[in-house]
């Protein structure tokens, strides 16, 4: 008898499962809208209405992606896949705005190994409550089924995102001035960056479990690894409305030092004074586990700082009031100076921190 010929789902493709995993998305993505969303989820593309930006004079576009990296390694793990939706939307939205842009919209991108249809519907819905944190829509996304290239349980996800700013009110290093003070805002942790040193650290050198209760933090280790990237697009804008910003920076891979250098002119200097807070405990265990070199940490992680904004001296009252406002911890940490010709980086980090 004539072997059978091949088929997708015999390859390992199961399209039944992947559009069992659209109808289980809908209603979530139907919560992260907009009144410019137009139509439904099911297109090949998502459609905004892009007439709403006639108000604006001279409107410039911002774009940005990222992905959530070795994070979801936790998520699979502990078999929680709700969360990390909002670690890729706050990685995306957070960026766009830096300068101060508004998110619009975003779409996603979800790489599985097998579809398993209230896994991926889970990971959507994190991605649109995290949309809906952020204000923006989620207009649409893909997800694919990658057999023989992943593991049925392996997965990976990422995103990119579209936002709106005014031409003159791009915000940035060229409005940056000596004087200026540099407010840092609170994280909700790890964030969604430096996971390949901590799980190396805490899973292969300490070899501590997910379900581990750590007394310094108050909950189980997978808990606190998983605790989602907070999302300050909103708290930003806010700030743009009720006072002068000079300058956002987005504390994401390659720590506090780098990223708050990428918005700092050329001739001056922020100097930031560690003693004005205390990292949370999670930074200290991968710190003490790991024998990690403070340089090294910071260079990794964020120490519990998540965005900070620079803003004139006489906007900081302001500012904080307008934080505190809306529940997120924020402080002055520091100022920009003169960069004198001995001052051989961008960003100095002076002081310890407070115990």
């Amino acid at each position: 008898m004539p072997e059978s010929g091949s088929t997708y789902a015999a390859a390992g493709v199961d399209i039944e499962a992947g559009d069992r995993a659209v109808e289980l998305m809908k209603e979530w993505v139907k919560k992260a809208s907009r009144p410019e969303v137009v139509g439904g989820l099911g297109g090949f593309a998502g459609l905004f209405d892009a007439s709403a930006l006639a108000r604006y004079q001279r409107p410039l576009l911002a774009s940005a992606t990222d992905g959530v990296g070795t994070k979801v390694d936790v998520a699979r793990r502990m078999g929680v896949y709700d969360t990390i939706g909002r670690d890729l939307v706050g990685m995306v939205v957070d960026d766009l705005v830096v300068c101060g842009a508004e998110p619009l919209f975003m779409t996603d991108y979800i790489c599985v190994g097998k579809v398993y249809p209230e896994r991926v519907a889970a990971i959507v819905k994190g991605i649109a409550e995290g949309c809906t944190l952020a204000g923006c829509a989620l207009v649409g996304g893909e997800t694919a089924e990658h057999p023989g290239l992943l593991g049925a349980d392996d997965f990976d996800v990422a995103g990119a995102g579209t936002g709106v700013v005014e031409a003159d009110r791009v915000l940035g290093a060229d409005r940056i001035r000596t004087g200026d003070a540099v407010i840092a805002m609170a994280s909700s942790g790890l964030h969604s960056n430096g996971y390949s040193l901590v799980r190396h650290v805490l899973f292969d050198r300490a070899g501590w479990a997910l379900d581990r209760e750590v007394p310094e933090l108050g909950r189980t280790l997978g808990e606190e690894l998983l605790e989602p990237t907070r999302i300050y697009s909103l708290d930003c804008l806010a700030l743009t409305r009720t006072t002068e910003v000079h300058a956002f920076s987005h504390i994401t891979g390659g720590g506090l030092a780098n990223n708050l250098a990428r918005v700092i002119p050329e001739g001056l200097r922020a100097v930031v004074d560690r003693s004005t807070w205390t990292p949370g405990a999670i930074f200290e265990l991968v710190g003490q586990a790991g024998s990690v070199e403070r340089l090294e940490l910071e260079k990794t992680l964020n120490m519990g700082v998540g965005m900070m904004a620079v803003v004139p001296a006489d906007s900081v009252d302001v500012a904080l009031t307008t934080l505190a406002d809306r529940g997120v911890e924020a402080w002055v940490s520091g100022e920009i100076t003169e960069r004198t010709a001995g001052d051989a980086e961008a960003v100095a980090l002076t002081g310890d921190h407070a115990s």
